[in-house]
């Protein structure tokens, strides 16, 4: 397990051993591992140079195991600090190339196929992200969806900050109205806009993944490197941000007007309102031509713009 922060097998093995018997000496603890004493000398070093033992002064010393909890948090750290040192360094690199070659076709796009390897690229560009992620959100969804949506409220917990724009069908699915709520209540700020024209994620501004099908669900997306391409990706996702109205509603507003009004502005009919909110869709009905009087609306979705501009929605 511990192998992924720098210690060896063997290594851990002795770690796990004082864990059941803190306080042992060396002898002790070379016989519990059935090991030579002066091998055992040695995996006391590397693990106090870790941070996983202490070596007390008595005599014979006796051997402290360093709380798991604490000294796998001290490994992680260093081994962060040394991933942001080795991906500094390749922008270190990359500088070092030619400009014509840095823009090179086969250098700004790359094509992913296959689900896995889709996969394994975008949760690679979840975890490195430091700042900030942009994403349009909309149907059909792989099977790991719950794994990145793990992984972004783990983002939402480091700081980084999220948009994300929702389409109607995105919140149509079941639960994706409460998943929606329960994005924003982790810290992302959500919209949904009426047309979503595809499925986005950028990455610190830096990248893109995007799928090559808007409608179906394919085994091929595209990686998009600092270029042009994605610089009209960020502008098209801002434009979109500015015309989408927020998920979540303001204190002041009633919960259940509030839900209503975004999912009005969404494009939701009646019938799919009434399912959302358990309610009649007569009593949908009745309370959207309510609110689309008070709100002087002639459509549905200037009724979501109107409780926007009048803050009875917020991000």
């Amino acid at each position: 397990m511990l192998e992924s922060v720098g210690v060896e097998p063997s290594d851990e093995e002795a770690y796990r051993a004082l864990l059941s018997a803190p306080g042992c000496g060396v002898r002790e603890l070379a016989d519990r591992l059935g090991r030579d004493e002066q091998e055992v000398v040695a995996t006391v070093g590397r693990l106090e140079k870790l941070g996983l033992l202490t070596s007390t002064s008595d005599d014979p010393v006796r051997l402290l195991p360093t709380r798991p909890d604490v000294a796998v948090d001290a490994l992680v750290a260093v081994r962060r600090a040394e991933l942001d040192r080795v991906r500094a360094e390749a922008r270190v690199l990359l500088s070092e190339l030619s400009t014509q070659e840095q823009y090179r076709p086969e250098n700004l796009v790359e094509v992913i196929v296959g689900q896995e390897a889709i996969a394994a690229r975008f949760a690679q560009l979840l975890n490195g992200t430091d700042h900030q992620l942009l994403v349009l959100d909309r149907p059909p969804y792989a099977a790991q969806a719950a794994e990145s949506d793990s992984t972004v409220r783990g983002l939402l917990g480091d700081g980084v900050v999220v948009h994300g724009i929702y389409s109607p069908d995105s919140l149509d699915i079941p639960g994706g109205v409460d998943e929606a709520y329960s994005a924003a209540d982790a810290g992302e700020t959500s919209r949904v806009h009426p047309q979503v024209p595809m499925k986005l994620a950028v990455f610190d501004g830096k990248i893109a993944l995007l799928p090559l099908s808007v409608d179906q669900l394919v085994d091929s997306a595209l990686v998009v490197h600092p270029c042009a391409l994605l610089d009209a990706l960020i502008e098209m996702f801002w434009l979109l941000w500015d015309q989408a109205v927020p998920v979540v509603p303001a204190a002041k507003a009633d919960p259940t007007d509030a839900r209503l009004m975004t999912l009005l502005a969404a494009g939701f009919k009646d019938d799919a309102i009434a399912r959302q909110l358990a309610l009649s869709s007569r009593t949908v009905g009745r309370r959207v031509a309510e609110l689309m009087e008070t709100l002087g609306a002639r459509t549905r979705f200037q009724a979501g713009i109107h409780a926007q501009r009048r803050h009875l929605l917020e991000d």
